[in-house]
C-alpha cells in the first residue's frame, strides 16, 4: 500500500505543478515553456496508467485474500462440526498414561518392561467384541454390497451385535445359584448351541440378536453379515440347522 500511496502523492504534485503553470500563462506561453507542460502532461499519462495498474493489482490480491478468507472459514466450519458430531464408535487412539514411558537404557535404547501378569492372562470373565469398522474398510466395500447403507448404520449393527455378545458370555460366565429360570434356559440353550469348532470361539446366533436387541433379524441384517464379512469382522458356521456367527 505504500508504493500506492506514492504514486498519488506524486500524481498529486504533478497535477497542481501543472495548474499552477496554467494559472500563469495569461500572455501567450514561451515555446520553451508549452514544451515543458507538454513534457509534464505525457508524465502524467504515464503515470497514470501506473497508477491504474497497482489498482488492478491490489484489487485482484484483495479478491484472493477475500477467497482464502471464505475457505478457511468454510474449513473452519466444518471441522466445528465433526469435532461436535464425532460418532461415539469412531475408533480413537489411546493415549499413554502418565508414567507408562518405555525407560531407557544408557545408550538411549528402548529397554523391555515387564508383562503385567493380569494383563497377559485371561479369565473366563472376559468378554470378545467386534471391532468397529473404519472409514477405509467401510470405502473398501462394494457398492453393490452397501446398498444405501451408511458408515453410521453399519457400526449401529456392530454396536447391536456386540450387546447380544455381552449378554450371551455374562450369562455363561454367571453362577447358577444366581440363575432364575429364564436365565437357566438361556444358559442351556447357549450350552447346546456350542460345538467342537466354537471351543473358545465367541460366537452368537439370530436368536441371541433378537433376545438381546432391539435390531431386525431381516434381509437388511443379512446384508449387513455379508459386509462384516467382507470386512473380516466374522465368519459364519452351519450345522444342526443353525448358522453361528463367530467373530473373529
Amino acid at each position: 500500500m505504500s508504493e500506492l500511496e506514492d504514486i498519488t502523492r506524486h500524481i498529486t504534485d504533478k497535477i497542481s505543478s501543472l495548474q499552477r503553470m496554467l494559472e500563469l500563462s495569461v500572455d501567450v506561453l514561451p515555446q520553451s515553456r508549452i514544451k515543458k507542460l507538454g513534457q509534464e502532461v505525457f508524465a502524467l499519462d504515464g503515470l497514470l496508467l501506473e497508477f491504474e495498474k497497482c489498482v488492478g493489482l491490489q484489487n485482484d490480491q484483495l479478491k484472493r485474500l477475500k477467497e482464502l478468507d471464505r475457505a478457511f472459514q468454510n474449513d473452519l466450519e466444518e471441522v466445528q462440526h465433526l469435532k461436535d458430531n464425532m460418532p461415539a464408535h469412531m475408533p480413537r487412539k489411546k493415549l499413554p498414561t502418565v508414567g507408562s514411558e518405555p525407560a531407557l537404557s544408557q545408550n538411549g535404547a528402548v529397554e523391555p518392561q515387564p508383562v503385567q501378569q493380569e494383563n497377559v492372562k485371561k479369565t473366563k470373565s472376559q468378554i470378545r467384541e467386534m471391532e468397529f469398522i473404519t472409514t477405509p474398510e467401510f470405502e473398501s466395500i462394494p457398492q453393490y454390497m452397501k446398498g444405501r447403507t451408511t458408515y453410521g448404520q453399519l457400526n449401529a449393527a456392530v454396536q447391536s451385535i456386540n450387546t447380544a455378545v455381552t449378554g450371551k458370555y455374562k450369562i455363561l460366565h454367571q453362577s447358577a445359584k444366581t440363575m432364575n429360570n429364564n436365565t437357566r434356559k438361556l444358559y442351556q440353550r447357549f450350552k447346546d448351541e456350542e460345538t467342537k469348532d466354537t471351543k473358545g470361539q465367541h460366537f452368537v446366533v439370530e436368536a441371541d440378536i433378537r433376545e438381546f436387541t432391539q435390531m431386525k433379524v431381516d434381509k437388511r441384517f443379512q446384508g449387513i453379515l455379508n459386509m462384516l464379512r467382507h470386512c473380516q469382522r466374522l465368519r459364519e458356521l452351519r450345522g444342526g440347522g443353525l448358522t453361528r456367527y463367530l467373530l473373529l
